[in-house]
């Protein structure tokens, strides 16, 4: 019960201006979460640093006085190595972010991507089915939401309509930019003969040349679909978000291509609040859960309070003939104040009081407590003890209290 009345006091404190707060953060994960999603490796870095996290809240808990001090000196060094490890992440997070206020900036016609009529994409797969078929290797790039123009080397603009002729005659083995990617932006071949990164992820490109080396390199760093055919073996692989796969016919190029664009740039009316909530619903809840816990520790819990604490009032060694009959008062109250967080994982036995008497009288003594007579951990500062005099009886022991101490 006690549990549930904190979590009812912890939600009536947040406020609107709390929420707002876990909103934006989580808005911030949530994007940070998506640019992760396309790298498997990045993700798993990121889930183990979350397990950190949790292991670190958990020893503070426990009171593991070495788990807490090993993973302090570990955070101490995180956004080091988050710049590290994610430097490539975060660039694209930050691209998105810049892209996503450039576009608010243009009129709502122009906000839209690019899209292939239907005849354009039979155009696209007929063609590239053609180039496969007799051998001819080709690499062509469809531009997603995300900018490609940092990952591109090299090639020559075009700016052509996208048609057959136009696209077998940049293939042809004795064209220039034979060799090169094609950039497809809308209806429109916007380059050719561009270099792509390549992927270092051998094991998903057996056997394969440079090409489909260099389409899943920049599916890994981009949300575009690349197009590869193999002069080789005169087969057609698609590779998107990481993963590249054989297309059997030209009419399986359809659908994918179809899905493609349905994804980047869907029909008004598919456009629906419950596709908002389905989509990547999982990172959603994720980063909210996240953000609560951030606005929990970081917020909420970096708030300073006063508490109050009622503490038994000990001693140290008394001399072997005395012993303490009586304390008046026998508890006192100590006030602390400190973050709230602090005081989270405060447990009743931190806090002690002991008065040393090893040089002690028989009698009632009236003693001073002093602050150095309090033991309490390092988070906290101390404010008032009320009583701060205590009295003590001091008696002899009786004979059977001497025979048995």
């Amino acid at each position: 019960m006690n549990t549930v009345r904190e979590w009812v006091a912890l939600l009536t404190e947040i406020g609107f201006s709390g929420l707002f707060d876990i909103l934006i953060v989580a808005l911030m994960i949530y994007a940070f979460l998506a640019a992760l999603k396309r790298t498997r490796r990045s993700g798993l870095i990121f889930t183990g640093i979350v397990i950190v996290g949790a292991i670190y809240l958990i020893a503070r808990k426990l009171n593991l006085l070495l788990t807490v001090s090993l993973l302090q000196g570990f955070f101490a060094v995180f956004l080091v190595a988050l710049v590290v490890i994610f430097q490539e992440d975060l660039r694209y997070f930050f691209e998105r972010v810049a892209l996503w206020w450039f576009k608010r900036r243009l009129p709502l016609y122009d906000r839209v991507s690019g899209r292939l009529l239907r005849r354009e994409v039979e155009i696209l797969a007929r063609t590239l089915g053609d180039l496969a078929r007799e051998k001819i290797g080709a690499l062509v790039v469809i531009r997603g939401k995300d900018s490609i123009a940092r990952h591109l080397e090299g090639g020559e603009e075009v700016k052509g309509l996208l048609s057959e002729p136009l696209l077998k005659s940049i293939f042809d083995p004795h064209s220039i930019g034979h060799d090169g990617a094609v950039v497809v932006d809308g209806n429109l071949i916007d380059k050719l003969g561009c270099h792509l990164p390549l992927s270092k992820n051998f094991s998903k490109l057996p056997r394969s040349g440079t090409r489909h080396a260099a389409a899943l390199g920049l599916s890994e760093r981009s949300d575009a679909l690349c197009l590869v055919v193999s002069e080789e073996r005169g087969t057609l692989s698609v590779a998107l978000r990481g993963d590249i796969r054989t297309v059997s016919t030209p009419a399986e190029l359809v659908e994918i291509l179809e899905a493609f664009y349905d994804e980047i740039s869907p029909p008004p009316e598919k456009r629906t609040w419950t596709n908002f909530f389905r989509r990547n619903y999982r990172e959603k809840l994720l980063s909210f859960g996240l953000a609560l816990v951030l606005w929990i520790v970081l917020g909420y819990g970096a708030q300073v309070l006063d508490r109050t604490f009622e503490v038994p009032v000990n001693y140290g060694p008394l001399p072997s003939t005395l012993t303490v009959a009586r304390i008046i008062p026998p508890k006192v109250l100590v006030t602390f104040s400190g973050q709230r967080k602090a005081f989270a994982f405060l447990k009743p036995d931190d806090i002690k009081l002991s008065l040393q008497l090893w040089d002690v009288r028989k009698g009632q003594h009236d003693f001073f407590i002093p602050s150095g007579a309090l033991s309490y951990p390092s988070g906290l500062q101390l404010e008032d003890i009320e009583p701060r005099k205590v009295v003590l009886d001091i008696e002899d022991k009786t004979p059977e209290a001497k025979n048995h101490p």
